[in-house]
Order: structure tokens, then C-alpha cells, then sequence
């Protein structure tokens, strides 16, 4: 028998966005198909632009004609992309699970959503 989150045995992923209804996402594959592909370069967006996220906020500390009104903007997409953060090691995190313990499901307050 095949464990389930090993290579080749199909598992349960949390997508990197949510449905319609701000409900999450999920796939259930051995982690090679295209949706999977999908998701791995949203992941990858995601990570990369929340990099230039962090430049640019050290850019701003250094900026002393820095607006309230910039700071709130910068702080909203801070954790926009805080989020998205969460949700790509919740659910990396759930495909590292030792293979006896199957796949998980993953706790639904683990990664707050937009409010």
C-alpha cells in the first residue's frame, strides 16, 4: 500500500487562493498535474512579490517625508501578503506530514483571512 502523501499517491493541497466565496481551496492529485503546476507558480509570485514587499518597507523606514496615508497603504499590502505567506507553509506543511499520518486537513483559524 501506497502511504498517502507519498510520490505517486494522491494527497489533498491547499491552493494558494480561495474559491468565490472566500472559502479555501483544494486539489487532490499526486502533485503533478496542472493545477498543481498553477499553484506552484502562484506560490512562486507570491513569495517573489512579498520579497519586494519587504525592500520597498525598508525603503520607507529610510524616508523621512513618509504620509500616514503611505504607511497605511503599505502596512494593508504587508498583509495581504502576510497571508498569502501563511497560506503557502500551512499548506507546504501539510504535505510534509510523515507518511503514516495521511493527509491533512488543515485548521481552518491557522491562517486568518481578510477581515
Amino acid at each position: 500500500m501506497i502511504a498517502p502523501n507519498a510520490p505517486g499517491s494522491d494527497s489533498v493541497r491547499l491552493l494558494p487562493w480561495s474559491g468565490v466565496d472566500g472559502n479555501p481551496c483544494y486539489v487532490l492529485g499526486d502533485g503533478t498535474g496542472y493545477v498543481s503546476r498553477v499553484a506552484d507558480n502562484v506560490e512562486s509570485v507570491q513569495l517573489g512579490m512579498a520579497a519586494e514587499l519587504l525592500d520597498h518597507v525598508d525603503d520607507m523606514f529610510d524616508d523621512s517625508e513618509v504620509t500616514s496615508v503611505q504607511l497605511r497603504y503599505v502596512v494593508a499590502r504587508v498583509a495581504e501578503a502576510l497571508r498569502d505567506v501563511c497560506r503557502i507553509a500551512e499548506s507546504r506543511g501539510l504535505r510534509l506530514r510523515p507518511s503514516g499520518q495521511g493527509p491533512g486537513v488543515p485548521d481552518a483559524d491557522a491562517c486568518p483571512s481578510e477581515s
